[in-house]
């Protein structure tokens, strides 16, 4: 018996057992490539980031309004949970994202499935197909820590399952409300991507309301829905004012982070400017416009068909294998985001007679979102937790090919589906066992070490960067006292974290996007914050200098701090008593 009326499904379709299987599957095998990718990779800049803030945090420091974040805030509140809970473990957080990203791929693939069930006669295999490349291109698959891109992109496939259930008939109107709640939580994950999601979930929600109340529909729940996003915002907004302040919320994650980060127009438009587009486009179309031609199921017709729309998935791996500069395979594989936002969106427009609700303006959503994300760091820097996204878009672009009758949509749409999921399983699976994406950063030099620390049990990392910490660790806990100030310049190292102390300064990473003082403000703070001791690190993992005038800051801080002595690859420094002062004025006055 059919459970489906024109105003949508009435009951939710159970799982089959082969469901079971398939997100069984796809869990295990998302989350074993977080694990293996930690196992063989640790990015100490940003991964120092996330967890010594939120350390900090799980001490009773308010972000904010102690110390500046020019984040959203959640990631770090999850991460100083978690601290709370488990204790300074390292690998809790590795268990952490491996979770979060096998659960991610489960949600995808239902999404997926929910797209395509109405469309195409083998909806759950053309699901897993799709689903399948994001065991590699996860959300946590490419960068393996914490971070705020991923959790982000985790809320947002929430968010947009739960907007689908909404097309289910008869539901409370509390429901609705929850629903609308929730698409609030990605605006305090990540700002561009949370804010760009919430916004065209919002237009979105707006024009099917207008579309329902010109059809003389009613619109209830879409005002339960907008009833429940202003309550949330209202909410979050007052939770925030009564407890690190709404003025220093918006000064640090609004005013602070876009004039650090806000690109310009130019470097925003030149994401489509790549002359693969000049033909990978009309390609695609010419065989999307054969498979509409091709009514009397002729092979030879189809296999053309198929053959023109696979041209952009297969040259990327038919690039990777000419191709010897690993960045330039990793731009190929880039390059499908803006093929793909464009067509999806064009199919978008020209299939909207046959869409209605949530299917209707769900590429809309997803384009905006993709669109806000690249605000921070355009296509090459934001793109590494967004696969799913872009996942979702191919498979509106697949749904929109298939005629409205389904009957005869599995053989149009299967070869074209296992394309892509080839396609990107190769050149995703190259893409993450080459780590380009992650080239900012030393991660192939040396012999792989794996950390002694118990707290960060679980850490492994190429080259020397993990004894030389190490020793920095061992002289910390014979030579500086537990209370005393610290300073380490420029911050790379997770040392607060890993040693149980309390920062005393503000800023614990020295980084134009999130350090706000110039080196004289640092100089004047270190004398209020009574810093003690100041240690620097010599080289970074980090490829190139993150501190602004380094040696201005250097040299300022010299005047108040004398070397007593010499790590691999750390110095320290003591802050000089008077006695010292006098020393030194002595031996300028001899010389």
């Amino acid at each position: 018996m059919n459970s489906e009326t024109a105003d949508g499904p009435t009951a939710a379709e159970p799982w089959l057992w082969r469901d079971w299987m398939a997100a069984l599957l796809l869990f295990l095998a998302t989350g074993a490539v977080v694990v293996w990718q930690n196992s063989r990779l640790g990015v100490l800049w940003d991964l120092s980031y996330i967890l010594e803030n939120s350390y900090r945090i799980s001490l009773g420091d308010v972000p904010y309004r102690d110390f500046p974040l020019p984040y959203a805030p959640l990631t770090f509140l999850i991460q100083a949970a978690l601290i709370k809970l488990t204790g300074r473990v390292f690998f809790h957080h590795v268990l952490y994202c491996a979770a979060v990203g096998g659960l991610a791929t489960v949600l995808t693939w239902r999404i997926l499935l929910n797209v395509l069930r109405e469309a195409v006669t083998s909806a759950r295999l053309v699901a897993f197909l799709l689903s399948a490349p994001l065991t590699v291109l996860g959300i946590y698959c490419i960068f393996p820590h914490p971070f705020y891109d991923p959790d982000c992109t985790f809320a947002i496939l929430v968010c947009i399952l739960l907007l689908q259930q909404l097309e289910r008939r008869g539901l409370s109107p509390l429901r609705y409300f929850l629903t609308g709640a929730v698409l609030v939580v990605p605006l305090f994950v990540k700002q561009n991507a949370g804010l760009a999601f919430l916004g065209s979930a919002g237009l979105a929600l707006t024009l099917l309301m207008g579309l329902e109340a010109r059809r003389r529909r009613p619109v209830s729940r879409y005002a339960w829905l907008m009833a429940g996003t202003a309550t949330g915002l209202v909410s979050a907004f007052m939770l925030i004012h009564f407890t690190v302040g709404l003025g220093n919320y918006t000064h640090w994650t609004i005013q602070f982070a876009a004039s650090r980060r806000m690109p310009l127009l130019a470097d925003m438009l030149a994401t489509y400017q790549t002359r693969l587009l000049l033909w990978w486009i009309p390609a695609f179309m010419v065989g999307a416009f054969l498979l509409w031609l091709n009514r009397r199921e002729r092979a030879a017709l189809a296999l053309v068909s198929t053959c023109l729309m696979s041209v952009p998935f297969a040259w990327i791996v038919i690039d990777m294998a000419i191709e010897k500069d690993p960045s330039e395979r990793a731009e190929r594989l880039l390059a499908l985001w803006p093929f793909v936002l464009i067509v999806s969106l064009v199919f978008a427009l020209l299939s909207a007679r046959r869409r209605a609700g949530i299917t209707l303006v769900l590429p809309y959503i997803l384009v905006g979102t993709v669109q806000g994300a690249f605000l921070s760091q355009q296509l090459w820097g934001s793109t590494y937790a967004l696969w799913p996204l872009l996942m979702l878009l191919i498979a509106s672009m697949i749904k929109a090919l298939v005629a409205p009758s389904k009957e005869q949509s599995a053989w149009k749409i299967i070869p074209l589906a296992s394309a892509v999921a080839v396609s990107m399983l190769v050149s995703g699976g190259y893409y993450v066992w080459s780590h380009e994406r992650l080239n900012y950063a030393d991660l192939s030099e040396g012999e792989m070490v794996r950390s002694t620390l118990p707290a960060l049990a679980g850490l492994s990392v190429r080259g020397s960067w993990i004894p030389h910490f190490e020793e920095l660790v061992r002289f910390a806990e014979r030579e500086i006292p537990t209370e005393a100030g610290l300073l380490m310049i420029p911050g790379e190292d997770i040392f607060y974290y890993t040693t149980g102390r309390h920062p005393r300064f503000p800023v614990l990473m020295f980084d134009h996007t999130v350090n706000p003082y110039s080196p004289d403000e640092i100089f004047e703070l270190a004398r209020a914050r009574k810093i003690y001791w100041l240690v620097v690190k010599q080289t970074l993992q980090l490829e190139g200098e993150p501190v602004e005038d380094k040696n201005r800051l250097l040299e300022l801080l010299r005047q108040d701090f004398k070397r007593v002595d010499s790590l691999n690859n750390y110095g320290v420094y003591r802050r000089r008593s008077t006695a010292d002062s006098g020393e030194d004025q002595t031996h300028k006055a001899s010389k």
